[in-house]
């Protein structure tokens, strides 16, 4: 136990503090005494996962699964406060220290040891299965050995037998080396037999110091424990029958509780630990397969269900609260010093993968994550060759040219993409440069006047670009996208951008009197009138609207959204003053709803947004989706998922459909670009102004890699927006006047 320190309350709930038993990714676990002198371990939630109702109703539903639990073999609930400002739970304090840190610290258990582990596991199973639960983690750093015995704690993802869901549908929660093979394959199907098969792997752990499905990353792992027999190296004799049993790929086929405990209760009650030649054998080094691409994590792991925290200690007392998300071995990777057992090489892995469409739902834990990232269970997987540019490599390029003139630096350099390879830069000292996306070699540039601008867009050939000749006239000019050469150009509004939609090109005219569509060869398609208000052209699912406010200055008043078509300008809908437009789902215009239309003046502010609103554009009705919480921060809509982006890094997962929170994942990258999503590899990419870039599972939000900052971005880079895009897989990113294309499977 260590002191309290700054910060830490004195009490809880009228449970006085006497000090930090542990902490970890979800919460702190403290020390507490009740006033008739009773000791409690008070497990107090991370204040930002008090604020996410997803975990709240997790939380609850552990204090509900630990209360249904006998106590005998648990750490029983006393007292609890899921809906307090900071959500928190006491259970009774039991002294001890979980199953990884004693074989971390002392080796393998003897045979002893290991029967009276056996029965004790398998009492504490049975009360919860009678309960009515599946515990879905039974793992080292959940088993706490205490004087009178072990006891298994940490309900945080257990799962009801009456098939009420405790999780989100499609994530799979667990650690994989003590997962079963059908909670990998389905893991909203789970039985008890599923916690039979945990518990045979945890005894092999015990007796040996590793698991019995260990590999180098948990793709591997949970490719093993699906297809491969188990590695029971080391296992003493008398015990290798049981977990042999345990560890039967078929539920079906593995022993109930009741003969199990009989089966335990017979093994010797000698001493004795594995033979020595056995333990020789044992310290040699195992071959690991490895897979190109396939998703790595550090060795310490804990579950996203895992809301509680263990001593981070060797030494420390652990409360029956916590997880062991400090230093314990939740993957059986901490052996003590005694070495690691060989296992043979999967050979032809990439073959067997391919052939069999390996679809296991692997939990993937990452260093200093607090989310599971789990694999596909469609039978695709993020281990698969990247599709990129022919002949590419990483690259990076200075979007800087040395003219004469002074700069009309916007700020907002950055590239558009074609589809193929090419890509369409603005830099410092020129107006577009086509850059080769496999080499990064500039292919051709243009520009009399530099202009620090992004491009517009790029289709069909050609790629619209803006040109300023004059303080008075802003145009928009149509370059040949292979040459560069000027097709055609046309005076525009300086206050309005022109947007790309399905038909063409959509403008205000200079005068502000009308809209303008322009086809691809320049001809004016039609106008439609517009509004003695303030416009702006918009482009919603590639369908040309028009978004006015009667106010003087944009956000001021009431937005109207205005369908555009020849000659006609008709009203769709009001929205909210200030409500944002993000985009269209399945053809109805998406906009963002303000918590408050106030105009803040303070430096960081990011207003509160409460509500999605959908427009059918037939009707003209606003359907309101409110989200769970007010939520800030840039947001994008992509595939149907609306990204909160906060410039302190925090990045939130928002259905677009029904407003839920997906997930959220607070990193410790500030100053995020907009989001670029990865379908082939689910995932959702980030940079930041100074290069860094960030991957993101985009099913749970887990971070999956992270890459350095670039050496020496420029000078720019502190006040330029940062942006990222996908060029087929290849990841493209622009920091300051530099841009760079890294690889999807990240650094290495």
């Amino acid at each position: 136990m260590t002191p309290l320190s700054t910060g830490d309350p004195e009490s809880i709930g009228g449970y006085t503090l006497l000090g930090r038993l542990g902490a970890g990714g979800m919460g702190v676990v403290y020390l507490g005494v009740s006033s008739s002198g009773r000791q409690v371990a008070v497990k107090l939630v991370h204040t930002s996962y008090a604020q996410e109702e997803e975990f709240r109703t997790r939380f609850r539903q552990e204090i509900v699964a630990a209360r249904r639990v006998s106590g005998a073999f648990t750490a029983p609930v006393v007292d609890a406060d899921p809906d307090a400002e900071v959500p928190w739970m006491a259970t009774l304090y039991v002294p001890g220290h979980s199953l990884a840190e004693l074989v971390k610290k002392d080796g393998p258990l003897s045979q002893r040891e290991l029967r009276a582990l056996g029965l004790g596991l398998t009492e504490a199973l049975r009360d919860i299965h009678r309960a009515g639960l599946v515990h879905r983690d039974l793992k080292p750093a959940n088993v706490l050995m205490t004087e009178d015995g072990s006891r298994v704690i940490d309900f945080g993802i257990s799962r009801a037998a009456d098939n009420q869901s405790l999780t989100m549908t499609g994530r799979v929660i667990g650690t994989p080396p003590f997962m079963s093979p059908e909670q990998l394959a389905s893991p909203r199907d789970v039985t008890p037999a599923s916690d039979v098969f945990s518990l045979g792997s945890l005894m092999v752990f015990a007796a040996v110091g590793t698991g019995p499905f260990d590999a180098d990353s948990p793709y591997l792992t949970g490719y093993q424990v699906m297809y491969e027999p188990p590695d029971l190296a080391g296992v003493p004799e008398a015990l290798l029958r049981i977990v042999e049993r345990c560890l039967d790929k078929d539920p079906a086929a593995r022993p109930e509780l009741a003969d199990l405990y009989r089966m335990i209760e017979a093994l010797p009650e000698s001493d004795a630990a594995a033979p020595p030649e056995t333990r020789e054998e044992s310290a040699r080094p195992r071959l690991r397969p490895t897979l190109r691409g396939a998703a790595t994590t550090s060795a310490a792991t804990t579950s996203a269900g895992a809301t509680s925290a263990g001593a981070t200690s060797a030494g420390a007392a652990t409360a029956g609260a916590a997880t062991g998300t400090g230093t314990g071995t939740g993957t059986g990777t901490g052996t003590g010093g005694k070495g690691r057992r060989p296992r043979r090489l999967l050979v032809g892995l990439g073959t067997a993968l391919a052939v069999t469409g390996l679809g296991v739902g692997v939990a993937v834990f990452m260093s200093g994550s607090d989310t599971i990232a789990a694999s596909d269970t469609s039978g695709t997987t993020t281990a698969r060759a990247a599709s990129l540019p022919d002949g590419w490599r990483p690259w990076r390029t200075a979007l800087r040219y040395d003219v004469k003139g002074v700069p009309l630096d916007y700020g907002t350099t950055g590239c558009v993409a074609d589809g193929s390879s090419a890509l369409f830069c603005g830099g410092t000292g020129f107006t577009v440069a086509r850059i080769d996306a496999a080499s990064g070699r500039t292919l051709w540039r243009t520009g009399t006047r530099p202009q620090g601008a992004r491009p517009i867009g790029v289709r069909d050939g050609l790629v619209y670009v803006y040109e300023d000749p004059d303080d008075a006239t802003r145009r928009v000019v149509a370059l040949d996208a292979d040459t560069g050469h000027r097709r055609w150009q046309r005076d525009i509004n300086k206050s309005a951008d022109p947007v790309l939609y399905d038909g063409g090109l959509l403008t205000l005219s200079p005068d502000y009197s009308s809209f303008v569509a322009y086809g691809q060869s320049g001809k004016e398609l039609w106008r439609a009138p517009s509004l003695d208000e303030v416009c702006t052209p918009s482009a919603l699912g590639g369908v040309p609207y028009a978004l006015c406010s009667a106010g003087t200055e944009p956000g001021q008043a009431p937005v109207d959204l205005m369908k555009l078509e020849p000659d006609s300008l008709t009203e769709t809908a009001t929205l909210p003053q200030k409500a944002e437009a993000l985009g269209a789902v399945g053809g109805q215009p998406l906009f963002l709803a303000p918590q408050t239309a106030k105009d803040v003046y303070e430096a960081g502010y990011e207003r509160p947004y409460n509500a999605l609103l959908r427009v059918d554009p037939e009707t003209g009705q606003v359907r309101r989706i409110p989200l769970a919480r007010p939520l800030t921060g840039a947001a994008t809509l992509v595939d149907g998922v609306v990204y909160f982006v906060r410039s302190n890094g925090s990045v939130t997962a928002v259905s677009a459909d029904s407003g839920r929170q997906l997930w959220q994942k607070a990193t410790d990258m500030e100053s995020l670009s907009a989001p670029a999503v990865s379908a082939t590899y689910k995932r959702v990419y980030f940079s930041n102004r100074f290069g860094r870039l960030l991957a993101l599972d985009s099913r749970t939000g887990a971070e999956v890699w992270r890459a350095s900052a670039l050496n020496d971005p420029g000078d720019k880079a502190q006040n330029t927006p940062p942006r990222v895009l996908l060029v087929k897989d290849a990841i493209v990113a622009t920091a300051g006047d530099t841009a760079f294309s890294r690889s999807p499977d990240g650094p290495d």
